[in-house]
């Protein structure tokens, strides 16, 4: 049994796989997923698993140097994304589109979707290096 971090198996395989630039998301309960991008699904009900948790635990493992959100979180929930900067700590949080983002998940190594149900609570990932 895994001792220490992560232990969702596929979350932990897809962060040991991850090399630099690549992306992974974390997404709410309604964020479209390509077919041909793996599915991490841990919605259990509304708001369980909340986006936040799972991004503080992934955080955690994965080296990240820059993320993008929807330029529309601001307007439609911003009090969830001065939560969400908050927990990024210094990481660089961009943003885009919405539309921009949902075409971001196409090139994405994995989707974690979460029972989050706040609007445009979306984050993509880009993996840093560690050296």
């Amino acid at each position: 049994m895994k001792k220490i971090g992560i232990i969702n198996s596929e979350i932990s395989e897809v962060i040991s796989k991850l090399g630099h630039t690549d992306t992974i998301v974390i997404c709410d309960s309604g964020l479209p997923i390509p077919s041909h991008v793996r599915r991490i699904d841990l919605a259990l009900k509304q708001g369980l698993p909340s986006l936040l948790d799972t991004l503080s635990i992934v955080l955690e493992e994965m080296e990240v140097e820059a993320s993008f959100i929807a330029d529309e979180m601001e307007r439609a929930s911003p009090q969830f994304k001065r939560e969400l900067e908050a927990v990024m700590k210094g990481i660089p949080v961009r943003t885009v589109s919405h539309e921009q983002l949902k075409r971001l998940t196409h090139e994405a190594k994995a989707v974690i979707r979460t029972g989050e149900f706040t609007p445009y609570a979306n984050i993509v990932l880009q993996a840093g290096v560690i050296f």
